[in-house]
């Protein structure tokens, strides 16, 4: 099969890969007729996230028909449309019976914390889902049978960023009225905008300095701020009559990027600042409130501003989302038309021309938003 294959920092290819076989009665085969790249693919690609295993298929984001399940896999059979959750997870281990399929005991074999597709050796390592075909592990909780309403553009975004973008205004214990910064308009913060109006937010104040995002940021009703022309934590005081907001979402993580780094970097080069938007979240929240980080540190993050968080008595709330607790609520509300995700996709493209789609979202071009990969044979 063809799959986008992970050669090293920098090296991505498509090439041919030999298919993936069922090697355990919990796996699932799944044929992928859309995937998609998100900007946690890119911590991979670009070395912030470190122990990427040459030859690792890229991707954990993947919408499909299932092809052969194993004997254990008693809830789908061949012919079922699925998306699939982009962490993996057992579903009877104590952290999955409690809701937290993100730290399952027996999904990830280093059991360093959250098993997911396309990852670095820590987190499995398993195949990704940019590809025409995968193997899916825990194949019963993994996969979420897909209604004929939702189509595969809408699905393949209910596989991560959506359900991500929910957690983190979940995580962040949104009140009704409450005023929100989002900080990181990319689709993951997209998605934690409307998600904070869902919970109840009063107003949402999203920060980044990519015109396009900001622009995609208005059409979801949040007021705007570009920390490349002012300073945000002095315009969000402003903003909130001395006070800071009640609630913050990061949905940046270690790649955030100062006011002085150039949009139009060198390609594969993170974000010069890695505990930037930390820094500001402590600093805009009201006193006594809460922050959630849903953007992605690596385990070399060691700066926190702890001082800060203590003297103002705040809540941080953070980790990777436990996608299966979301996916089947956000089906539904999708197939009831609460939430048309389909706004954010701005790109479908060949999967065969992914090397350059990842150029283009790389180097965060007008346009190339959220880009979904679609397999020839799809």
């Amino acid at each position: 099969m063809n799959a986008v294959v992970f050669h090293a920092k920098g090296d991505i290819r498509f090439e041919t890969v030999p298919d993936p076989k069922i090697e355990l009665g919990t796996d699932a085969i799944v044929r992928i007729t859309s995937a998609a790249i998100c900007g946690t693919d890119l911590h991979m690609v670009r070395g912030t996230m470190e122990g990427m295993k040459p030859g690792t298929i890229l991707g954990h984001e993947g919408v499909g028909i299932v092809e052969e399940v194993g004997k254990e896999v008693r809830n789908f059979r061949p012919g079922d449309r699925v998306v699939i959750c982009s962490t993996i997870a057992c579903g009877y281990c104590s952290y999955c019976r409690s809701g937290y399929y993100s730290q399952c005991d027996n999904a990830n074999p280093t059991r360093e914390g959250t098993a997911f597709f396309g990852g670095p050796e820590s987190t499995g390592p398993f195949h990704g889902l940019q590809a025409e075909y995968a193997r899916v592990p825990f194949a019963n909780i993994g996969l979420v049978r897909l209604p004929p309403e939702i189509d595969d553009d809408a699905a393949i975004l209910l596989s991560d960023i959506f359900p991500t973008g929910y957690f983190g205004a979940d995580i962040a214990d949104i009140h009704p009225g409450d005023t929100v910064a989002v900080f990181g308009c990319g689709p993951v913060g997209m998605f934690a905008i409307v998600s904070a109006f869902h919970f109840g937010a009063g107003r949402v104040i999203a920060i980044d300095k990519v015109a396009d995002r900001l622009t995609m940021a208005r059409k979801q009703n949040a007021e705007t701020v570009d920390f490349g022309a002012e300073d945000p934590v002095a315009t969000i005081r402003q903003l909130t009559g001395g006070i800071g907001v009640d609630r913050v979402i990061d949905a940046v993580g270690i790649d955030a990027m100062s006011s002085q780094q150039p949009e139009r970097r060198t390609p594969w080069q993170g974000g010069d600042r890695p505990g930037q938007v930390l820094e500001w979240a402590v600093q805009c929240v009201a006193k006594a409130g809460k922050i959630s980080v849903i953007g992605v540190y690596n385990e070399q993050m060691k700066d926190f501003p702890v001082g800060t968080c203590m003297m103002k008595n705040l809540s941080v709330h953070g980790g990777n989302c436990n996608h299966r607790k979301y996916v089947p609520e956000l089906v539904e509300m999708v197939r009831a038309g609460v939430f048309d995700p389909t706004g954010i996709l701005t790109q479908r493209k060949p999967l065969a021309s992914a090397v350059d789609a990842y150029r283009h979202f790389d180097a965060r071009e007008a346009g190339w938003e959220k880009v979904e990969l679609v397999p020839a044979a799809a």
